[in-house]
C-alpha cells in the first residue's frame, strides 16, 4: 500500500483516482443533470424560494461553498476530481414542502433533507455520518473490511448495511433495490465515469464528496458541515468542527510558544522502483509543519504526488531526524526487506521511524484513514509528540506507532 499523505485516497480505500478527460467529465455533468432536474414535483402547500442567499458557511475547506436558509440550502462543490479544472456541482437541499422557483428548477439537482437514507463509497463519509449519530441511515458501503467502524460491522451483520462493491463490479441490483436518498461517491477518473453514469441513468441521486482533495487539514475536517446540511443537523456539525479546530489551533499554539528547532521529517516508501511524495502543498505537509517538524520536499508544488526514484530520495533522506508513514511497513525488518540500504538512514538508526498504523485492524481497515479526517487535531497531537516529546509530558500517541525490529 502506497501511504503517501497527499490528497489522492490510500490504495487501503479501493483505488487511486486519475484525471477525467474533457470528454467524460462533460458527459457526466449532463448525465447527473438529467436524472436529478426532475426529481422535485409542486405541491399546492410548497413554499416558493428564490435567491440570492449570502454568506458561504466555510472558513477552511476551498471545495465547497454552503449557504443556508430557513427552507433550503445551496450546496456548491467545486472540482470534486483531481483535473476537473472549473467544474462545479450545485445542489439544493430542499426541507419538506419547499421547492426552487421555476427558472431554477428546470436545471437544479435537488436533494430532499433530511437523509433517511444514504450509500457511502468512502470510510471517511461513515465516520463523519457516524460523528452525528446518523449511522442508521447507511444502507450501502463500498468495501466493508476498510471500514473500522464496529456500529457499522454490527448493521452489516444483521442485514441493515449491504456491501455495494465499486466501479464495475458495482451491485446496481441491490443499490436499486435499496433506493438510497443519495449515493455519495468521492472524485472521478475515467475508469469510474462509466459506474457513475449508469447510476444517475437509473434515477439514484449522486454527490461527488471533494473532502480527499482538501489541502488543509481543517478543510478535510470542514466536509462535516456538508453531512449535517444532508441531515439538517447544521448546529451539531458546527459545533463539532467548532471543537476540532480549537483543538488542532491549540496544539499548534503550543508548538509555536516553545521556538525548538524543526526536526526534519521524512515521508513514505519505496513501491515499484518509485517513491511517491507528497508535494510541500499537501495537507500532510501543512500537518508536519503545524507540528513543528521541517518536511524535505516543503517548497515542492504539485496537484498529485511525485514519483522520485529510491536513489534521489535516499540522498536527502541522509538529511531527516525523524522518518513518518512508511508504507505498509509494521517493523524496522520490513523497511530494511524494501531496500537494505534504508537501514542507513539517520532515523533508521535512531530508531525515529513511526507509521500511522496503530489502530489497524486484522481486516485492513485503518482509523486514521477512516477518522483521521474529521479529528486532524488528534493527527496533529501525534506528529507534535513525536517530534517533541517534551511538549506533551505524559500524553501517548493515538494513530501512531513507533517501529521497532520484529
Amino acid at each position: 500500500m502506497i501511504n503517501t499523505g497527499w490528497g489522492e485516497k490510500p490504495k487501503s480505500n479501493q483505488y487511486f483516482y486519475t484525471n477525467l478527460v474533457k470528454r467524460q467529465g462533460i458527459l457526466l455533468i449532463l448525465l447527473l443533470l438529467i436524472s436529478f432536474g426532475t426529481s422535485c414535483r409542486r405541491r399546492n402547500n410548497q413554499i416558493s424560494i428564490d435567491f440570492p442567499v449570502s454568506g458561504s458557511g466555510v472558513g477552511y475547506a476551498s471545495r465547497f461553498t454552503i449557504d443556508v436558509n430557513d427552507s433550503y440550502t445551496r450546496l456548491e462543490i467545486i472540482e470534486p476530481w483531481q483535473g476537473a479544472d472549473g467544474v462545479r456541482h450545485v445542489y439544493f437541499l430542499l426541507k419538506e414542502g419547499a421547492i426552487l422557483t421555476d427558472s431554477l428548477q428546470s436545471n437544479a439537482i435537488i436533494i430532499n433533507v433530511p437523509l433517511k437514507s444514504i450509500v457511502c463509497m468512502s470510510a471517511t463519509h461513515v465516520a463523519m455520518i457516524s460523528a452525528l449519530g446518523m449511522e442508521e441511515t447507511i444502507k450501502g458501503v463500498s468495501g466493508i473490511k476498510l471500514i473500522a467502524n464496529p456500529s457499522v460491522h454490527n448493521l452489516v451483520k444483521t442485514g441493515l448495511i449491504m456491501e455495494v462493491g465499486y466501479e464495475e463490479s458495482l451491485n446496481r441490483e441491490a443499490i436499486l433495490k435499496m433506493n438510497p436518498d443519495l449515493f455519495m461517491a468521492y472524485g472521478v477518473g475515467s475508469e469510474s465515469a462509466g459506474y457513475l453514469a449508469k447510476l444517475g441513468e437509473l434515477g439514484i441521486k449522486i454527490m461527488l464528496n471533494a473532502e480527499y482533495l482538501e489541502l488543509d487539514p481543517l478543510g478535510k475536517a470542514e466536509w462535516i458541515k456538508v453531512f449535517g446540511a444532508l441531515y439538517c443537523l447544521e448546529d451539531k456539525a458546527d459545533s463539532i468542527f467548532r471543537a476540532e479546530s480549537l483543538r488542532y489551533e491549540n496544539v499548534k499554539e503550543i508548538v509555536e510558544a516553545s521556538s525548538l528547532p524543526r526536526p526534519k521529517v521524512l515521508l513514505g516508501l519505496p513501491w515499484k522502483d518509485s517513491w511517491y511524495i507528497s508535494p510541500g502543498n499537501s495537507y500532510i505537509s501543512q500537518l508536519i509543519e503545524d507540528a513543528g517538524g521541517d518536511y524535505l520536499w516543503k517548497e515542492s508544488r504539485s496537484q498529485t504526488s511525485m514519483p522520485l526514484s529510491l536513489e534521489n530520495v535516499y540522498i536527502k533522506g541522509l538529511n531527516a531526524g525523524f522518518w513518518l508513514n512508511p508504507g505498509s511497513a509494521r517493523s524496522l525488518d520490513d523497511i530494511e526487506i524494501t531496500d537494505r540500504r534504508l537501514s542507513n538512514l539517520p532515523a533508521f538508526k535512531e530508531g525515529n521511524v513511526y507509521n500511522n498504523t496503530k489502530l489497524l485492524t486484522e481486516t485492513g481497515a485503518n482509523e486514521y484513514w477512516e477518522k483521521g479526517s474529521t479529528c486532524p487535531g488528534l493527527i496533529l497531537k501525534d506528529i507534535a509528540l513525536i517530534l517533541h516529546p517534551e511538549l506533551f509530558p505524559g500524553d501517548t500517541l493515538m494513530y501512531y506507532i513507533k517501529l521497532n525490529r520484529k
